[in-house]
Order: C-alpha cells, then structure tokens, then sequence
C-alpha cells in the first residue's frame, strides 16, 4: 500500500471509525505553523486511537503523532506516511488527582483543576500542547516539573499490543526529556496527576514568581492566583497563544538551557566573561551540573529581539530571544535557518552547543 494513498488508508482504517482526510497542509496542526502535506487520521476516543495504531503498525504504514502540535517543527515537504492526530479530550478531576486523556489541551486541564479548587499545577498555566506531551518533555516552568507532579502514565506498547499503566520511574525523566522522547514504541493514551485537595499551589521557588507575591522561596499561595500570575508573566514574553500576535507563532522555547558538567563549569564561565565582562551570570543547579540560560546567551552572542528584522519571516520574538517566531509567512526552512545561525553564533563566541527543544520530522538542523 502507497503510504500516500487516503483511499486506501480510509479502507484500512474503515472498522475504527476515524476521519481520514488528504493533503492535509500541518502547518495547520503546528503552533509554529508551518509544514507541508500529509494524510490524516483524526482519532476523538482512546480505543479509536488503538485501533488506528495498530492498524497502520500491521500493514507497515509509517505514522506520526500529533496532538497539540506546540513542540513540533515539521518540513516543507511534510510527512510520507499518516499522521494520526489525537484528538481526545476527557478529563476527569477526583480528589487528590486529575486523570487527562492524551489529547486533551494541556491549560484546559490546568484550569479546570484549578476551578476544581485543587492545587500543584498551576505553575504550568498557559503552556500550548496537550496532556499526552506532558511526561514526554517532561514539561516545566517557574519552578516545576511534570516529574514532581506526575502519579502515573497509560502507555500503548507498540511493540507487544500491551496496554498498561507506567509509574513515573520507569521513564526516565530528565530535564525537558524522558524515555518516551527518544523511541516511537510507546504510545500515551493518558495521563494522571497528584493534586493537592486543599487548593495550595506547589511551592513558589521560581523567584519572578515568588516577588509578585512577595513570598520566601518554598511558601505557597492560591492556585488560583498562582495560575493568574504565571499567565501574566508568560503573556508578557509572548508565550501564551495568541493568533494575532506572531510572538506566540511558535514553538515556545526552541532551545533548552544547557547544562554543564560541574569540572567544565568554571572553564566556560570564564570563556563567556571573557566576551562580556565580569557580569552576573544566570546559572542554576542542576542534578548533572550547571545550568545556563540559552536566553541570556543568544542575548550576549548579538542576537537581540526581533532579530534579524522586520523583513525577515522568521525572527526571534520581539519579547523573548529564546523564541523562534513565524512573522506570518514562514516555511520550516526559515525557521531552520534562522536556527541554525543563532545556535552556529553562541557556540562560536562561547563554545556552548544549544540544542533544540522542538522534535523535528523530516528536517535537520
């Protein structure tokens, strides 16, 4: 069967009850907005998202999954193969968790267990995607993880059929990384979080955070307000969607903060002072070094906000350098390239080697 063929998909596919659609342009499907052409397979229940999986696994269809679409950059010539966009979106909020199906829009969840009046994920307010993408990344913002939050994951083994739940020390989780980034084996169907019942956010240790309630490091305050907080905040770098305001045409941060070995640490500190100064320098602790902001680095190597300009179709954000940005009428290859200067240019004036954030189809950097 020709990978590109919607008639013969639609037949494969007719028992699990999916909507099969052609040419369907991903840039539609993208937050950064931009990726060629594909068939795609829209799957609204958990058991049509099996069926569909296992369907085009036993007829050796390649496929991609998408739900969100906030961490994907996806080339100009799209995918050969059928996408499979999960599209469910039950949630279900109990007394000390929340149970997310793997489609469901990440703030949605956020907000409704806030609304709920439970506590712990508010920290995470605001961030584009869905639930399912969650543990993958290993999401994290103003001073949480998904890792301290997570109880447990339902995984589909594409390997061995099995269908079962996966404890968080099973996958690996890392910063911005887990287990289930770097292999295709394991399908999430959903997710479930611990909350806390009484409504108290997660501890405030991000300090732009804490100083807006004038908090010590570890208090905690109102879910609710905590949520109001970190949505203004992202707002204001460009970091909550807005289709109106091509700042949040993207895919959030592009390149995660680099971490260095705690021997290399000092050499490359003085490697940066060199070129800048002696300045103070954002670093942070982490389980396997430093860590350093790409920000504040793409900064200091010269590329500023908006960078390169008004006339260029991918920029940096006009509020965030660590944002790539389509202005409107980006391909993948000018976010690409765009990318591939900024990270050439940091590594070339501080031997720092960014890495990208975003998983890529089709495309290299």
């Amino acid at each position: 069967m020709a990978v590109n063929d919607a008639a013969a998909v639609r037949e494969l596919l007719g028992s699990t009850g999916v909507r099969v659609r052609e040419a369907v342009p991903l840039a539609e499907l993208t937050t950064l907005r931009v990726g060629g052409p594909a068939t795609v397979a829209e799957c609204t229940t958990t058991d049509a998202l099996v069926a569909t999986v296992r369907a085009l696994d036993s007829a050796g269809i390649p496929l991609l999954l998408v739900a969100g679409g906030s961490n994907l950059l996806i080339a100009d010539t799209g995918f050969d193969g059928v996408v499979v966009r999960i599209a469910t979106e039950g949630i279900r909020i109990g007394s000390d968790t929340v149970l997310a199906e793997a489609g469901a829009d990440w703030d949605e969840v956020v907000r409704a267990s806030v609304a709920a009046g439970s506590g712990g994920l508010e920290c995470l307010s605001g961030i584009p995607g869905s639930a399912g993408a969650t543990p993958v990344q290993n999401v994290g913002a103003y001073g949480v993880e998904v890792a301290q939050v997570l109880r447990r994951v339902r995984l589909l083994d594409r390997e061995t059929g099995e269908i079962r739940w996966a404890e968080p020390g099973e996958l690996g989780m890392r910063y911005r990384t887990s287990i289930l980034k770097h292999s295709d084996r394991a399908v999430v169907l959903a997710v479930e979080f611990a909350v806390n019942p009484d409504g108290a956010s997660a501890a405030l240790r991000y300090g732009e955070l804490a100083r807006m309630f004038s908090a010590a490091e570890g208090e905690t305050r109102p879910a609710a307000d905590v949520r109001a907080a970190v949505l203004r905040l992202r707002a204001g770098k460009g970091m909550v969607l807005d289709a109106a305001d091509h700042d949040t045409w993207s895919a959030g941060s592009f390149f995660t903060n680099p971490v260095i070995e705690h021997q290399d640490a000092r050499a490359v500190i003085e490697t940066i002072r060199a070129h800048v100064g002696d300045v103070t320098i954002p670093t942070y602790p982490s389980e396997d070094g430093i860590k350093f902001s790409a920000g504040w680095l793409i900064e200091r190597a010269g590329f500023g906000k908006g960078f390169p300009g008004p006339a260029a179709a991918a920029r940096l954000s006009t509020k965030h350098t660590l944002a790539l940005t389509n202005r409107g009428g980006a391909a993948a290859a000018d976010v690409v390239g765009l990318a591939r200067t900024v990270r050439a240019g940091v590594q070339e004036r501080f031997g720092i080697r960014l890495e990208p954030e975003p998983v890529t189809v089709g495309i290299e950097l």
